[in-house]
């Protein structure tokens, strides 16, 4: 299959593309900094373009089969943050121009905003403080998501929480929205996302990928988010 992958040069995106890669897969990378890139294949293509700029993601997506998008990055600020819905825009454009139905794409499960079922109240008030310092990165992928479902194409959602690393997938899960209190290993979160449009899964639907063993604690998450918000 011939696949693009936004975003590629993040931690999910470069999981993406190595998976694809070893399943055979024709990969584009698309990267804003492709000296950074770590990869080379005789399947992979090295694209540099940035998400926010329609005519270079319009050439970027033209004849392949399908798209994935991994954008992320955007550290917590009080600014407005529009990466997510720009980019989920191009992207639609670009595949509307050229007929490229099938799109799968990172989301978040703070979009919808839950307290963990916890019965320590220090627990409960540091997750509301950790979703008011993400506020304007979630309102854009709420507004990435609006754009994706109102879009004419195929597409999946395969929202994340807490997302840190781990070197083997798990034997995760996929559910509907609204588990709280779970969290997401990247290279799951990227088996899932490449599965979405390889295997033809999860049609308009939006989805949580749950990982099931070595999962951090909340406090783990918590200071790594207050200390530095790593890359999607």
């Amino acid at each position: 299959m011939k696949i693009v992958v936004f975003g590629a040069n993040g931690k999910t995106g470069r999981l993406v593309v190595e998976r694809a890669l070893a399943k055979s897969h024709h990969v584009t990378a698309v990267v804003r900094r492709p000296g950074e890139f770590p990869y080379s294949d005789s399947n992979l293509r090295v694209v540099r373009a940035d998400a926010t700029d329609p005519s270079a993601v319009e050439r970027a997506v033209a004849g392949h089969e399908a798209v994935i998008s991994a954008l992320g990055g955007a550290g917590y600020t009080k600014e407005r943050v529009s990466i997510y819905s720009e980019g989920a825009t191009n992207i639609i454009g670009g595949m509307t121009t050229h007929g490229i139905e099938r799109l799968a794409c990172v989301g978040t499960t703070a979009v919808t905003f839950r307290s963990p079922p916890s019965e320590d109240l220090l627990h409960r008030i540091m997750f509301r403080l950790l979703i008011r310092m993400g506020r304007t990165v979630y309102e854009d992928n709420a507004r990435m998501e609006k754009i994706v479902r109102d879009s004419e194409l195929d597409w999946t959602i395969v929202r994340a929480a807490g997302l840190f690393d781990r070197d083997e997938m798990s034997d995760y899960e996929i559910r509907t929205p609204g588990t709280p209190g779970h969290y997401t290993a990247r290279i799951d979160l990227a088996d899932a996302l490449l599965g979405a449009v390889v295997n033809d899964l999860h049609r308009g639907r939006v989805i949580e990928a749950i990982t099931t063993e070595g999962t951090p604690t909340f406090w783990d998450v918590l200071r790594r988010e207050a200390f530095g918000r790593a890359q999607r």
